[in-house]
């Protein structure tokens, strides 16, 4: 049975185009630089970005942890926003690998008050404080939100101020560009390191890149193979990435329609409230004003052939992307008029 999968774009899967090449990838060793198509692919993010190297990891969370593990030192503290995916999704990891402690400020649906960061920052040598080693920011939010880059500029220029590297958590940041119709690196320009998905709205089966100046992605490299994620002949992966950024970026205003689009259907059925505030890019997130069991929801959709996941603090999110058209939202919000007219 085909499902339509609204859990997230992280379900998409590789075309038959994207399959092609992969399968005809010229590959190599990548351990010992012997895969010329991790490389290519490796060049090309850096190009895209305009930044000077970059480095295939296999996954989002990886490559924000390894830019923590890679800017700082054991013990050093890290600035970051309460809500951002680092902090909240990715289990603690940073005490882990890194060894940091975090310190997180309030984010105002995302964006970060430049002046409360610079308030944040260690600027005494004390044998009571830690030093502060980085300040972590995310474009776009995993709230659906795309922060402006007036707010990145005066946090980066904070930052250089206090010689303070910046690392942005990228996942979706071709998304972010395409709500503010400028190139990606528009937005990364006022990072240090950046990483992004391919294996979210760009239907890369697997992987993400780190892409930073060219000693930090060399020491990045070394800390890759310290956290088990060095592969060997990755360049089936990294054909599939290439075709990704060649094809997959021009149509992210496709997925951002029909994320409009299904929420404005939602926003007709009397016992939804949808966050259209919130709506800049392909995630619809809403709440049913209706005692509705989560298991019951996602069970009644899977019955219907639809994938959904369950409420998080009572608020339910539906993710567009290359695999859901039009006829799949209206197939969707049929479903839930008659899951909840059954209540």
């Amino acid at each position: 049975m085909k499902f339509i999968d609204l859990r997230s774009d992280t379900v998409t899967i590789p075309t038959e185009e994207m399959k092609k090449v992969m399968f005809n990838a010229e590959v190599g060793d990548d351990v010992y630089d012997d895969d010329p198509t991790i490389r290519a692919l490796e060049l090309k993010a850096a190009e895209l970005l305009n930044k000077e190297d970059a480095l295939f990891v296999p996954s989002g969370t990886f490559g924000n942890q390894l830019a923590l593990f890679t800017h700082c030192k054991r013990g050093q503290e890290v600035i970051l926003g309460d809500d951002c995916h680092i902090v909240v999704h990715e289990t603690g990891a940073s005490s882990i690998i890194a060894g940091v402690q975090l310190r997180t400020i309030n984010s105002i649906k995302g964006e970060l008050n430049p002046s409360e960061i610079e308030n944040k920052i260690r600027k005494e040598i004390d044998i009571h404080f830690p030093e502060t080693g980085l300040i972590c920011l995310e474009n776009a939010h995993s709230n659906g939100r795309v922060i402006k880059l007036q707010n990145m500029k005066e946090i980066y220029d904070i930052a250089s101020k206090y010689n303070i590297p910046i690392h942005l958590d990228g996942a979706r940041i071709f998304n972010a560009a395409a709500h503010l119709n400028v190139e990606a690196k528009e937005i990364s320009k006022y990072a240090d390191s950046i990483s992004f998905c391919l294996s979210k709205g760009l239907c890369a089966p697997v992987g993400s890149v780190l892409v930073g100046k060219k000693e930090f992605i060399k020491k990045a490299k070394k800390n890759r193979k310290i956290m088990g994620g060095a592969l060997r002949q990755a360049g089936f992966l990294a054909a599939a990435g290439i075709y990704a950024l060649d094809n997959m970026i021009d149509r992210m205003n496709e997925d951002h329609k029909n994320a409009q689009y299904l929420a404005d259907e939602l926003e007709k059925i009397e016992c939804i409230k949808v966050n259209k505030e919130d709506l800049h890019i392909n995630l619809v997130f809403f709440k049913i004003n209706k005692n509705i069991s989560p298991d019951f929801f996602v069970d009644s959709f899977l019955k219907e052939g639809i994938k959904v996941n369950p409420p998080e603090n009572n608020e339910y999110r539906l993710v567009t992307h290359y695999w859901v058209s039009k006829e799949n939202i209206d197939k969707v919000v049929t479903c839930l008029k008659k899951i909840i007219s059954s209540l």
